[in-house]
């Protein structure tokens, strides 16, 4: 999966490459540097 540096803090739903299951993600960038991941399945 593919990241965006240029938007410091972002929240936003993608289907798991495997599986097809939706997946919540919640990143944070401070300077480009990624300082925070969260995954959380969003079970059907």
């Amino acid at each position: 999966m593919l990241l965006d540096p240029s938007v410091s803090r972002q929240e936003y739903i993608e289907d798991c490459e495997v599986c097809c299951n939706p997946i919540e993600l919640s990143v944070e960038f401070e300077e480009g540097d990624l300082v925070y991941f969260e995954a959380n399945s969003i079970e059907q």
